[in-house]
């Protein structure tokens, strides 16, 4: 079992017509079993094209209808991508992951008042996509470092996702899911959103937490990890060393007045029974000595 994604899953690529939209549509394509999952793109205008013999549409609603794609992922252009989040969103697809970095903030904020009361699911924006492994991958990790296996991962930094996986993958344990969250300040799904899917998902037994500085996202997850989470929980931080009032990394890591730091969110994940490491390059022995 998987969350949010496995082989069955129908997938439109919003911005198939662009140079990057059409990169990482092939590489997803041909992981697994993308061949059968990516069946549509869309981009306005373009409608009566094919690309690698998946046919392109002039908007989501037509790209739903005529193929049964529920999920759409997004390479749009950070002026235009918000709008594309809104048209996926009316178009009620099960699920958006929009990769697209540097949206401007007010858009976002529209998209998400937009949101409100609707049952499609966002991942990003500003993230590098979901991945069950040897089934299906959307966005723009590299395939080749997963191995299928029993341990979720969720992260807002894009790297250490990877970085993750790898260590994971190198020590003999494999991934269930793996989900690329996104760091900016206004997105879509959270750390204890997706900790509530592993936690419900009888084929995850343990879970890498990945967070960032800035926020509160981490703290609100480990409170809900100490009262919920049947399974184990390995955490770590990005941004150990980022000095108050500056921005490290991604548009939503910033600190201020005490709050929102690295060593603050490990203490406050420490203390909810989080297994901790404040040393990146141990996120996968940490994993192996707890499952152990």
């Amino acid at each position: 079992m998987s969350i949010l994604i496995n082989k069955n899953t129908r997938v439109m690529t919003q911005g198939m017509t662009g140079k990057v939209g059409q990169f990482h549509t092939t590489h997803c394509k041909a992981y697994a079993n993308g061949a059968n999952c990516f069946v549509a793109g869309v981009t306005p205008g373009k409608g009566g094209q094919r690309f690698e013999d998946i046919p392109v549409f002039d908007s989501v609603a037509e790209a739903k209808a005529q193929t049964g794609a529920t999920v759409s992922v997004i390479y749009v252009p950070p002026a235009y991508a918000a709008a594309a989040i809104d048209e996926a969103v009316a178009a009620d697809l099960d699920l958006v992951i929009c990769i697209t970095e540097g949206i401007p903030v007010h858009d976002m904020l529209k998209t998400r008042y937009k949101m409100q009361g609707k049952r499609t699911l966002l991942i990003g924006p500003n993230c590098p996509g979901v991945i069950t492994p040897d089934e299906i991958k959307i966005g723009i990790m590299p395939g080749h470092i997963h191995r299928k296996g029993r341990i979720g991962v969720v992260s807002r930094s894009g790297t250490l996702t990877y970085e993750a996986v790898w260590q994971l993958s190198e020590l003999g344990m494999g991934q269930s899911s793996c989900v690329g969250i996104g760091g900016d300040p206004v997105n879509g799904l959270k750390h204890i959103d997706v900790m509530k899917l592993f936690n419900d998902d009888p084929e995850t037994d343990a879970v890498i937490m990945v967070g960032e500085i800035g926020g509160s996202d981490e703290e609100e997850c480990a409170r809900w990890i100490k009262d919920n989470m049947k399974k184990p929980v390995v955490g770590f931080i990005a941004g150990l060393t980022a000095p108050a009032g500056k921005r490290m990394g991604h548009a939503g890591a910033i600190i201020s007045g005490g709050e929102g730091g690295a060593a603050e969110k490990l203490a406050v994940m420490e203390a909810c029974g989080i297994h901790v490491t404040r040393n990146p390059a141990d996120m996968g022995r940490t994993m192996r000595k707890l499952i152990r």
